[in-house]
């Protein structure tokens, strides 16, 4: 009943499609029954687990998986049902690569498409950030083009591209942080000035 109310349905009436769309977010436990907690609705908010339940069971209802980072709660997977990466995930592959993946091309990753590196299409490649990488869309036009072999390996930011003539290059992403220095700071002595500010 609640679901028909929310989609604009009259309850015990059969209605062909469905009035509205909404995102029901809700922990696997809570799905199962082993919870009663973190359910919600995008644009409304917390809902009893009964409800969102309830919403999951339609017959019309239609699930995605989504995984997240248990540390930060973002997604970083959308799985097979859904090719359009979402905004977090997008944004964590820019910040990740900074720039096109292809050894020799410097453009911004803000400036690239978000590409599958195993093909969604094709290859059934997922909505991951460990299957993504961007790449300028001179670039990401190349990647299919016959004769040229891509790799990225987005764990350890190595890329290679073989030419049509066979040449390699390969390239490493930077580090987003630089490294450290392995020695510990230097403790301040009795006669050392302070700091000018």
């Amino acid at each position: 009943m609640f679901a028909d109310l929310l989609l604009g349905n009259d309850p015990g009436v059969t209605v062909p499609q469905s009035a509205a769309m909404v995102y029901l977010h809700m922990p696997i436990d809570t799905a199962l029954s082993m919870s009663e907690t973190g359910a919600s609705i995008d644009g409304i908010g917390p809902v009893p687990a009964a409800y969102a339940r309830e919403i999951m069971t339609n017959p019309k209802s239609v699930w995605r998986k989504v995984l997240c980072d248990s540390a930060t709660g973002n997604p970083v997977d959308l799985g097979r049902s859904s090719y359009r990466p979402n905004s977090t995930i997008r944004k964590v592959v820019r910040v990740r690569d900074r720039m096109c993946v292809v050894p020799w091309c410097r453009r911004p990753a803000r400036h690239c498409d978000f590409d599958h590196q195993q093909q969604w299409a094709e290859d059934n490649g997922s909505t991951s950030t460990d299957n993504a990488a961007p790449r300028c869309r001179r670039h990401h036009r190349l990647k299919n083009a016959p004769g040229w072999t891509h790799s990225y390996d987005p764990v350890h930011g190595t890329s290679s591209v073989t030419t049509p003539l066979g040449i390699a290059y390969t390239d490493k992403r930077e580090t987003v942080l630089g490294p450290r220095s392995s020695a510990p700071d230097k403790a301040p002595g009795p006669n050392d000035e302070p700091p000018p500010f």
